[in-house]
């Protein structure tokens, strides 16, 4: 994996960034709390109630949440472009035999040729890129099918629904292509890191009579949010790992029928 390109894998970069970053600054509100030259006066800020908190920290949990929905929903949309793309090849390959020969077995060998080609595009999806291969694969069906030949023995109703299901099919594939290039959103990306930050200070603020207890307060805070934060992170790419989509589905459409 190059992760010489952040733009290809710049979630990753994001989520060790929110990790990181987080426990940076609990020790740097430790120090400023403990042994800073400010340890005496930020000592004096015991005004703050508890409730204080609530405000940030729910503004902080709706952005993280939002972040959250975008990503499992880019997942989710990939997740269901797969397995339509994969029933349009079933389908395809079950009308096929409404064919004669040697068009069905043409028909047959177009479609495993594409399911083929789609599953090696997977890596290239990871890289956010597309395979021309499949393009002209996907092109193929198209004229393969357009064809008045086929009309003729299959009868025109029968046509026009093969049509339909390889437009679906190139459809499916955009999406997928289309989903493969999402990215985390930079500015809420930035907005639930400044958050988070603020959320630290004010349960800092809150116990500033108490230092310890101030240390463990967002110590707490950081185990339960920087993890979170960076599990939802690394999904910011659905053809990435940890949770990639799978192109299995594709390539068991025309297997099963054959």
């Amino acid at each position: 994996m190059d992760f010489s390109n952040w733009h290809t894998y710049d979630h990753y970069g994001y989520a060790l960034i929110a990790i990181f970053g987080t426990f940076a600054a609990v020790a740097v509100i430790h120090w400023l709390m403990q042994r800073s030259p400010w340890a005496a006066w930020i000592r004096t800020l015991n005004g703050v109630v508890p409730p204080f908190i609530n405000i940030i920290g729910v503004l902080f949990g709706l952005t993280l949440a939002f972040l959250a929905n975008d990503t499992w929903n880019a997942h989710d949309r990939a997740i269901n472009a797969v397995y339509k793309e994969a029933d349009a090849l079933r389908s395809l390959t079950v009308l096929s035999n409404q064919l004669a020969e040697p068009q069905r077995s043409q028909l047959h060998q177009a479609l495993t040729d594409y399911a083929n080609a789609s599953v090696s595009e997977w890596s290239l999806l990871a890289q956010r890129k597309s395979s021309p291969e499949v393009s002209a694969k996907a092109d193929q069906l198209l004229v393969m099918l357009s064809s008045p030949a086929i009309a003729q023995i299959a009868g025109d109703n029968v046509q026009a629904l093969m049509l339909r299901k390889v437009t679906d099919i190139r459809d499916d594939r955009e999406q997928r292509i289309g989903l493969s290039q999402t990215h985390i959103n930079p500015l809420k990306w930035l907005g639930m890191a400044f958050l988070g930050l603020l959320t630290l200070l004010s349960v800092a603020v809150v116990h500033a009579e108490n230092p310890r207890a101030a240390f463990v307060a967002i110590m707490l805070f950081a185990l339960a949010a920087a993890p979170t934060a960076a599990i939802v992170l690394v999904q910011g790419n659905p053809f990435q790992e940890p949770s990639s989509v799978s192109p299995a589905p594709i390539a068991a459409a025309v297997v099963e029928h054959h």
